[in-house]
């Protein structure tokens, strides 16, 4: 039997090999970025270029560096949140209390929200440099929060003050050494957000964060951590008095209990 019965034949130019992956055939396309642009803005160019171009029936996944790039960011969200459970566990021992941790960390909402505008500001994506920044800006943040109400609470303990009286005067006392910590943070970290020095593009993500999130949140932290300490201090003792009151009345019961059985 002829081959031209069941086929037909053509000279062209074709690839000499097919690769696979998967059992499905595969292309490679290399990229390199261009000098002082980072790795993940070039990822996310790839990716826009791709839906952009590529059919909905093929689909494209990154190898090499790029898939270690992103496999590193699956995980970071979880991280912050352990890192944010792991603080308010040590501060609810050292304070032996559910309530003031809650207080201390109020002001992380307005550091991160400060970190992602200045990131928009300055058209950069919240990259691998960009999450440890906000890690970093966590522990700095929040030590805002502890100077003060340590103070106050020992206020309250030692000279029996009101909370709203103790926590002015936290502020008022604890104001100088909040402003000394943050401008020596924010100092040490401008010349990252400037993006000086060889590579530096790279990290400026995590400079700008760091200062962007200190800037907003020392504005914010100042004016609101203290009226969150009242109001929660008021739902502490709420809550004291509601469990006492309770406590009271079963023990009312069960004497009336023992004055009718005669005990």
């Amino acid at each position: 039997m002829p081959l031209s019965t069941v086929a037909t034949l053509k000279r062209t130019v074709g690839p000499l090999t097919v690769n696979h992956q998967g059992q499905l055939p595969a292309v490679t396309i290399s990229f390199n970025p261009a000098p002082g642009v980072a790795l993940g803005d070039a990822v996310s160019k790839v990716q826009a270029i791709g839906r952009q171009t590529l059919p909905s029936s093929i689909t494209a996944t990154f190898q090499g560096t790029a898939q270690a790039f992103q496999s590193s960011l699956k995980g970071l969200g979880w991280l912050l949140v352990l890192s944010i459970l792991v603080i308010y566990i040590v501060l609810g021992i050292l304070y032996e209390s559910f309530i003031h941790p809650i207080t201390i960390l109020s002001g992380l909402p307005s550091a991160g929200f400060g970190a992602l505008l200045t990131l928009m500001i300055f058209h950069l994506d919240l990259n691998l440099y960009g999450f440890v920044g906000i890690i970093m800006l966590i522990g700095i943040v929040k030590k805002n929060a502890i100077m003060m109400i340590d103070f106050a609470l020992e206020a309250q303990r030692t000279h029996s003050k009101s909370p709203a009286d103790a926590i002015y005067e936290g502020c008022l006392v604890r104001f100088r050494p909040i402003m000394m910590t943050t401008m020596a943070a924010l100092m040490g970290t401008l010349p990252i957000a400037l993006g000086l020095g060889a590579g530096a593009e790279s990290r400026r993500p995590l400079g700008l964060a760091v200062v962007g999130g200190l800037m907003f949140s020392q504005l914010i932290t100042l004016y609101i951590t203290p009226v969150i300490y009242v109001y929660m201090e008021e739902l502490q003792n709420w809550i004291r008095g509601h469990v006492y009151r309770d406590k009271l009345t079963a023990e009312e019961i069960e004497r009336e209990e023992a004055m009718l059985t005669g005990d």
